[in-house]
């Protein structure tokens, strides 16, 4: 493998791999996805702390607040992660021009990148500014409904600088530079909760808002951290060579945003899948009570943070499939592809067994209700066995997007995730028809139709990667 390029008509050959980290010689290919991984979990966790800052600190102002906190995530999720879905096919466009050593036309990239975050904001914001038809599913009382409408409406105000944030890791990530990213996510949870204590319990002279504070806190952080990425790419002299700066105004070009679009709309549509499979498991468990949503919630989120570390695994592993393809390496693409698959189902596997023996202290941590423990206790089970599908399914999805292709296993995820885990979990857990044993009754069976659904999506996409790398030119 050569481990340079020539650039286009001058003859100067560019590093496929300027990163020490990510250079070719490395003697093993799990030694470089880890090396890329570490401070993209660091990062990950950053980001999903926030989230249990405000579940914990919640949960200890109301069940009520909580449940509202629950509802509007799961509505907030779904409209955030499908629009993030799409800006996310910056990530391995980039990688294809970094691997090839088309430096400049990286920054290209992330101006088209920045039009579309442009029109994501706006359609998110109508989202998250009228709730109600979503929010409906879930048959709520009218103070819960209020609290989530509130909720959702004041992270509206948050969602450009989301948007924007996320095209600055979008290129952290793609060339092999998490730690840059990192360092930004971590300073959130540092502030989260100075400002959730103010704004969830009131003081010097703030009333009171229970959960709706949460995404106060939320929207104050999003534009620090935005407002700050976008002071180190001007001014740090690193990112100078992608020309993102002092190149002057660049106009929507359809030819570039036809490219995004055309890999990033499947990608968000398989985002949002996923995430709207756990969103109305949120909305149909609130039929059953505050207590069983409250739980629900709890479960939800442990898997959220669990699942950041399949999640590292397979971004770095989607970067460097980018990049070797980028330098016309297939062979290299196949055999990164193989040990990150690999490596992330035996670290889940690892982590499932020890999250069901600690399963007791974990829930107790999250809140003192023994109600809400009583409810949350027996969804530990399906957390325990479920990773391995968990991580096997979201790996080769990046690689999948690696190789520009997301059409197919979109298609895969709808008809799993939404006909086999939703519609299973619906007729197990509310048991409509009466055929629902006993132990899979509420929120258990949804969990049940959930786990069977990733199962079948990981053995679909394991599939179609073969097909696709057997094709591939």
């Amino acid at each position: 493998m050569s481990a340079t390029v020539s650039t286009s008509g001058s003859g100067k050959r560019i590093p496929i791999y300027p990163d020490a980290q990510l250079h070719p010689a490395t003697p093993r290919s799990s030694l470089r996805i880890a090396a890329l991984a570490w401070p993209i979990l660091v990062g990950q966790l950053a980001v999903i702390a926030n989230g249990v800052i405000d579940t914990a600190m919640t949960s200890r102002f109301s069940a009520t607040d909580l449940a509202a906190l629950a509802l509007g995530a799961s509505v907030y999720i779904s409209v955030f992660v499908g629009l993030n879905g799409v800006l996310q096919a910056l990530g391995p466009v980039v990688g294809h021009l970094y691997g090839a050593g088309r430096l400049k036309d990286v920054g290209k990239e992330l101006k088209q990148g920045a039009w579309l975050a442009v029109a994501m904001t706006v359609v998110g914001s109508l989202g998250l500014c009228f709730p109600q038809p979503l929010l409906s599913l879930a048959h709520a009382s009218p103070e819960l409904a209020e609290k989530s409408t509130l909720y959702l409406r004041t992270l509206a105000l948050a969602l450009p600088a989301t948007l924007g944030f996320r095209i600055y890791g979008a290129l952290n990530t793609a060339i092999g530079r998490p730690k840059m990213l990192m360092v930004l996510q971590v300073g959130g949870p540092l502030l989260k909760l100075p400002l959730n204590a103010l704004f969830i319990f009131g003081g010097f002279g703030l009333p009171a808002l229970g959960g709706p504070g949460c995404a106060l806190a939320t929207a104050t952080i999003a534009w620090l951290t935005f407002l700050v990425a976008i002071v180190v790419l001007r001014f740090d002299a690193s990112y100078r060579q992608f020309g993102i700066f002092g190149t002057g105004f660049v106009r929507p070009q359809w030819t570039a945003l036809r490219e995004l679009l055309k890999l990033g709309i499947p990608m968000g549509l398989s985002y949002l899948i996923e995430v709207t499979a756990f969103a109305f498991m949120a909305l149909f468990i609130a039929r059953l009570g505050a207590n069983a949503v409250a739980g629900h919630q709890i479960i939800a989120n442990f898997a959220t943070v669990l699942y950041m570390l399949p999640l590292s695994i397979a971004s770095a592993t989607g970067t460097l499939v980018a990049q070797a393809l980028g330098a016309t390496d297939a062979k290299q693409a196949r055999h990164i592809a193989a040990a990150g698959i690999r490596m992330a189902a035996i670290v889940s596997v690892t982590i499932g067994c020890i999250v069901w023996l600690a399963r007791d202290l974990i829930v107790r941590a999250y809140t003192p209700n023994e109600a809400i423990i009583a409810s949350a206790l027996p969804l530990f089970v399906f957390i325990a066995f479920y990773q391995l599908f968990d991580s096997v399914q979201v790996t080769t999805a990046f690689v999948l997007r690696a190789y520009k292709v997301a059409v197919i296993p979109t298609v895969i995820y709808a008809v799993a995730l939404w006909g086999v885990g939703l519609g299973g979990g619906y007729l197990l857990g509310l048991d409509p028809y009466g055929i629902s044993p006993d132990a899979l009754k509420g929120a258990a069976g949804f969990w049940m139709g959930n786990s069977a659904s990733l199962a079948l999506v990981a053995a679909g996409l394991l599939m179609y990667l073969r097909v696709v790398q057997r094709n591939y030119r």
